[in-house]
């Protein structure tokens, strides 16, 4: 078993967590669940998931892609590929056969934490959630994509709730803020770097 000191548990933690909250599913001929996109600045829709407003730990983050959207939709939803673009994630397996949908499961490994993520919504090419424990961390992962006239618009929100959150509030944060901002810049790079392929 892994021993982590406990900045290495938090900034792990925190990979882990935001990894475990922020991806699912697969583009293609799959019919949107809901009718439009949750996007920061919009109003909800009813049945869409949302972070925990209340969470000692929430981090938003967002980021233009010049990319086609189906392509960056396929990239962060094909889970059992984030290794080969995410460096921080070791293995990806799902538990669930075929496309991402609610309820559908896939474990992954990343900075040494074990971690089991479950899918709580699809919007096919315009929302994904999912969530997850991890260390006593429970977190909820909210995507949305948005088609701009320069290229596609990417906003992630995640919440950690949880006795090491609130023991270890600013190093937590710390971690996710870090954790998000890594994981969009990569989605970008990984995105704009098929363009023309």
């Amino acid at each position: 078993m892994r021993i982590l000191t406990a900045t290495k548990f938090a900034a792990a933690t925190a990979g882990a967590v935001l990894l475990a909250t922020g991806t699912a599913h697969a583009l293609d001929d799959e019919k949107p669940t809901t009718p439009t996109t949750i996007a920061a600045g919009t109003a909800a829709h009813p049945g869409d998931v949302q972070i925990d407003a209340s969470a000692p730990v929430i981090t938003r983050d967002d980021i233009l892609i010049q990319a086609p959207l189906q392509t960056i939709w396929k990239i962060q939803t094909d889970v059992e590929n984030w290794p080969t673009w995410q460096p921080d994630v070791d293995v990806v397996v799902k538990d669930t056969p075929g496309r991402l949908r609610p309820g559908s499961v896939f474990r992954w490994t990343t900075e040494g934490l074990n971690i089991t993520s479950t899918v709580k919504q699809v919007d096919h090419g315009k929302r994904l959630a999912w969530g997850g424990p991890a260390q006593g961390i429970t977190a909820i992962h909210v995507w949305t994509f948005t088609p701009t006239a320069d290229g596609v618009l990417v906003r992630t929100e995640e919440s950690w709730t949880g006795d090491p959150v609130t023991a270890n509030q600013a190093t937590l944060q710390t971690a996710l803020d870090n954790s998000l901002h890594n994981w969009v810049n990569n989605l970008k790079h990984q995105a704009e770097s098929q363009v023309g392929k």
